[in-house]
């Protein structure tokens, strides 16, 4: 088992077991994808014969890894505050500055994944994945079929997030995960090389260039006539503003060649 993954949940569940003096407690350590059992003791448990201390004071919306001595919010500071967030559902979201990247308050993130997977239908294709983030668009893309999936993530940040997150799929022969701006990787993708897109950008406000025409008709050039991209857009500012981002970009998209679909919370295009 990788090292655990604490949860404020867990954490009360693991007190009060070792208050009712309870000798071994199932629960899980890796945000629902499993079940263990653990040992609880005051102020510690035990798994597999290795005693970890228990947080001192456990907080919700945190996911707690052990950093070899004590146990630590999964976040981290590089141009922003990027911060792993659990749900109710179990695979967990992710923000930045406190903006949640994953949408959960309708299901779980995977699941909505899966979903948004099956409408570019990837079985047999090359699929691009624009912005990799934690992963569950490749992977679900990986699970329906794919024969490749090339996947690239400019941050850092949450690139280490992925790396103690056990809902992240695992680069191999099949996806390859790359480190870069798909703004200027995209460039390096032969015109008609990939069979389905799926492309999950932050907020316009913080990565307006991934909205951009030039872009969308980057999108258009590298993917097969009648392939299809799903663009996750949500309705972020339209109370506020006014602002209608899906139809911008449906008006965008089309402009680069595609035809276009309001689909749940964005758009599906299809290359003509």
């Amino acid at each position: 088992m990788v090292l655990p993954l604490l949860t404020l949940p867990v954490v009360e569940a693991l007190t009060a077991a070792a208050a009712a003096g309870v000798a071994v407690l199932n629960c899980s350590l890796d945000l629902g994808r499993s079940v263990t059992a653990v040992v609880p003791a005051s102020g510690s448990f035990a798994v597999d014969g290795q005693l970890y201390p228990l947080p001192a004071r456990a907080k919700e919306r945190t996911v707690y890894h052990f950093d070899g001595t004590d146990f630590v919010p999964v976040s981290r500071y590089g141009t922003a505050l990027y911060k792993l967030v659990p749900t109710e559902w179990g695979p967990p979201t992710f923000e930045i500055d406190g903006i949640k990247m994953l949408p959960t308050a309708q299901g779980s993130p995977y699941v909505d994944a899966e979903q948004k997977v099956a409408w570019v239908q990837p079985r047999g294709r090359q699929v691009l994945d624009t912005c990799g983030g934690l992963g569950y668009f490749a992977a679900c893309a990986v699970a329906a079929g794919a024969r490749t999936v090339l996947s690239y993530e400019k941050s850092a940040e949450v690139l280490w997030l992925r790396t103690l997150n056990p809902w992240s799929p695992v680069p191999g022969s099949v996806l390859t995960l790359t480190q870069g701006d798909i703004t200027q990787e995209i460039s390096r993708l032969a015109t008609r090389s990939v069979g389905a897109i799926l492309h999950d950008p932050p907020r316009f406000g913080i990565a307006g260039e991934l909205y951009s025409q030039a872009f969308y008709h980057e999108l258009a050039r590298v993917l097969e006539a009648g392939g299809r991209l799903f663009h996750y857009t949500g309705s972020p500012n339209k109370l506020t503003s006014g602002r209608d981002v899906p139809n911008e970009v449906t008006k965008r998209l089309r402009q680069a060649g595609f035809t276009t679909t309001l689909k749940g919370d964005g758009v599906l295009a299809v290359r003509g």
